[in-house]
């Protein structure tokens, strides 16, 4: 069974949480940057499930007890653009398939990528995207220096 992505849920909780830490995860700011654990904290608000499948689900219990994709950026592309299982399912998209509540990842340097954003607000090409590590709400994607973007839309949540 599937249900709906609820995008409004996701920009809500990135309004909420974007300049501040939700005390219900750890901060990984000190431990390379907490941008795809924020990143993933805005998915679980707009899909309302996780996947506990060790080590290729997506879900985070704790600090220690989380799976790779809840907080590397890599882990959370594989994750996401997976075809079958429990949880958001997303795609490789263009910019133009892009909607709110859809994930951005950008490459700095040797094509590794390295920094996840959602996307908070879209106006005719104009693309806001919010993070953390860079603590950021409704920012131009144009502001962002990069080698690389990819666009990864997510399609439906399977329950």
């Amino acid at each position: 069974m599937e249900r709906e992505y609820l995008r409004n849920n996701v920009v809500r909780y990135a309004s909420e949480w974007a300049y501040k830490r939700n005390p219900k995860y750890y901060n990984y700011d000190e431990l390379g940057g907490d941008c795809t654990n924020f990143i993933s904290q805005c998915i679980f608000a707009g899909s309302k499930i996780m996947n506990y499948k060790p080590t290729f689900g997506w879900y985070y219990i704790n600090t220690n007890n989380k799976s790779p994709s809840w907080t590397g950026v890599e882990y959370l592309y594989n994750y996401l653009t997976r075809k079958s299982g429990v949880g958001p399912i997303g795609k490789v998209a263009t910019r133009e398939e892009i909607k709110e509540g859809d994930i951005i990842q950008l490459s700095f340097a040797n094509n590794k990528f390295e920094h996840s954003l959602v996307v908070t607000r879209k106006e005719n090409n104009s693309i806001y995207v919010s993070a953390h590590t860079y603590d950021a709400f409704n920012k131009p994607l144009s502001l962002y220096n990069y080698d690389n973007i990819r666009f990864i839309h997510i399609e439906k949540v399977i329950i």
